[in-house]
C-alpha cells in the first residue's frame, strides 16, 4: 500500500481494513413514538443491545452503527456517542471484543465529519464510514470528491471507509477511477457500494492497481453478495442480515469454504437458492428500507417496535395488517431457514 496521503504528501504507516465478512449496518431503535415525545423519541438502549447480541451470536463479524439504516441524520452529537458506548460495552461484556464497529459519518463539512469521528473513536468504535457529501452533488466533480476524502482521512483520528450510496446523496456518482486514487491513502482501508452498477464494482474490487490487502471492497446489497464475491468483494454490509443474519453469513461462508477446497455442482446449487432467498427478503428493503427492517425485526423476532423511529419516518409501514400480507410468505419461509441453522450450530 502507498506510503504517502495524496493530497499533501505527507507519510504515515498504512491503516488496516477492517476484517472481512458480514456486517450489520443496525436499525437504531427507540421507544414506541406513539407514547413518547413525537419530537425525538429517546433511545432504547436495552432494545439496541438485544439486537446487536442477537447478531453476534449468529456469527456477524461487526456492526455499523449509525449508518443510513440507523437513521444517522436523526441523532444528535451526545446520542451518537451513548449509542455507540453502549453497544461497545454490551459486545464487550458479551465475550464479543473482536467484533469491530463502524460508526457511520453523515456530516457535509469536512471539519463536522471529523468531529463525529472524533466521538465515535472516544465513544469504542474502530472505524468510520464516511458517507460521501451529496447535498452540492449536481456540481460536484470527481477531483472535488478525492480533495473532499482525503483531506478528511489526512486530519481523522480513525481509519475511514468510503460509503457510495447514490439513493440517499442526492444521485452523487463517484467513478471506479476515485476509487483508485483513494484506495492508495494509508488511512482509507475499504468502501462500501450500496449500488446495483456491477460492472463498478468489479473495475474496483478487481482492480489489479489496488493494493487488496489494504484496501477492501464490502458490498451494500445482500442482493448481489454471491456475483460480489465471485468478483473480488470481501462481504456484504446488509440490511436483511440485521434479520435473518445466520442466512446472509451462510452464504457468505460456503462461497468462501468452496473456493478453498472447489466448488462442486451441489453447493453452487445450494448458494443459489440462498442467493434466491436473500433477494426476495431484500425486496422488502428495497421498497421500504430502514421502515421495513424495524417491521420485519418486530413481527420476526419481536425486538423493538415497528412505530419505534423519528419523523418522517415514524409509523411503520402505511397500511399495517395488509402491506405485511405481500411479505409475511417470504419472512416465514426465511425466518424457518434461520432457526434451522441456529438448531445445525448447536
Amino acid at each position: 500500500m502507498a506510503q504517502t496521503n495524496g493530497a499533501n504528501g505527507s507519510s504515515s504507516s498504512p491503516s488496516s481494513p477492517p476484517p472481512v465478512g458480514i456486517y450489520v449496518p443496525v436499525p437504531t431503535f427507540f421507544t414506541d413514538s406513539t407514547s413518547s415525545s413525537q419530537a425525538a423519541p429517546p433511545l432504547d438502549l436495552e432494545t439496541q443491545s438485544a439486537h446487536s447480541l442477537f447478531l453476534a451470536r449468529a456469527g456477524i463479524r461487526g456492526l455499523v452503527v449509525l449508518g443510513s439504516t440507523g437513521e444517522a441524520i436523526h441523532i444528535t452529537p451526545s446520542e451518537r456517542s451513548e449509542l455507540l458506548r453502549s453497544q461497545r460495552k454490551a459486545l464487550d461484556d458479551a465475550g464479543f471484543k473482536d467484533r469491530p464497529i463502524i460508526a457511520g459519518t453523515t456530516a457535509q463539512s469536512i471539519p463536522e465529519a471529523l468531529e463525529q469521528i472524533s466521538v465515535s473513536k472516544d465513544a469504542g468504535a474502530e472505524y468510520a464510514m464516511v458517507l460521501s457529501p451529496g447535498y452540492f452533488a449536481s456540481n460536484v466533480n470527481q477531483q472535488g470528491l478525492i480533495q473532499w476524502f482525503e483531506t478528511v482521512a489526512d486530519e481523522s483520528v480513525l481509519p475511514i471507509m468510503v460509503y457510495h450510496y447514490p439513493g440517499v446523496t442526492n444521485g452523487l456518482y463517484i467513478s471506479p477511477a476515485t476509487f483508485e486514487r483513494l484506495a492508495a491513502h494509508p488511512k482509507i482501508v475499504g468502501c462500501k457500494l450500496s449500488h446495483g452498477i456491477i460492472d463498478d464494482t468489479t473495475l474496483i474490487a478487481a482492480n489489479p492497481k489496488i493494493d487488496h490487502d489494504g484496501f477492501v471492497v464490502f458490498t451494500g446489497l445482500g442482493q448481489n453478495l454471491l456475483p460480489v464475491l465471485a468478483i473480488g468483494g470481501v462481504g456484504a454490509i446488509d440490511g436483511l442480515a440485521g434479520c435473518f443474519p445466520r442466512v446472509v453469513v451462510k452464504l457468505y461462508d460456503l462461497f468462501n469454504s468452496s473456493l478453498k477446497k472447489g466448488v462442486t455442482s451441489k453447493e453452487l446449487a445450494e448458494m443459489r437458492e440462498l442467493q434466491y432467498q436473500i433477494c426476495e427478503g431484500e425486496k422488502v428493503v428495497a421498497r421500504w428500507g430502514v421502515v421495513g427492517m424495524k417491521e420485519a425485526i418486530a413481527r420476526i423476532w419481536q425486538m423493538g417496535g415497528a412505530k419505534g423511529a423519528r419523523l418522517p419516518l415514524a409509523g411503520g409501514f402505511e397500511d399495517g395488517e395488509q402491506e405485511w400480507k405481500k411479505w409475511e410468505p417470504v419472512f416465514t419461509g426465511l425466518k424457518e431457514l434461520e432457526q434451522s441453522l441456529e438448531k445445525q450450530a448447536k
